[in-house]
């Protein structure tokens, strides 16, 4: 019904880039709030980066400052610009949204994607 694509990721050695895109197969105006959540091995998955639709991106404190996500409506498709990448970051990131309508009606359940990893070491 509704997918959702990461790409971008990959290693690459501290105070590196990357940016991971994820692309919807819905529009933008049907998600209320889109975000990237990431998973380190052992370790709970965490909120990066929340997009609503009604407001400005932002992300959590812990990447404030080196990460940046934004959106571009007429591709369907979300980013998560990350700069000065510490091995901390290393997870596998994953797309994921929630709030999508359908014609008056919203979906019951939430969507991820299939996520993809990053990793940051020397």
């Amino acid at each position: 019904q509704v997918q959702l694509v990461e790409s971008g990721g990959g290693l690459v050695q501290p105070g590196g880039s990357l940016t991971l895109s994820c692309a919807a197969s819905v529009t933008m105006s049907s998600i209320d709030v889109m975000g990237w959540y990431r998973q380190a091995p052992g370790k709970q998955r965490e909120l990066v980066a929340r997009l609503t639709m009604g407001g400005s991106p932002y992300v959590v404190g812990s990447v404030e400052g080196r990460f940046a996500a934004s959106r571009d409506n007429a591709k369907n498709t979300v980013y998560l610009q990350m700069n000065s990448l510490k091995p901390e970051d290393t997870a596998i990131y994953y797309c994921h949204a929630d709030g999508i309508r359908s014609g008056t009606l919203y979906y019951k359940h939430d969507f991820w994607g299939q996520g993809t990893q990053v990793t940051v070491s020397s």
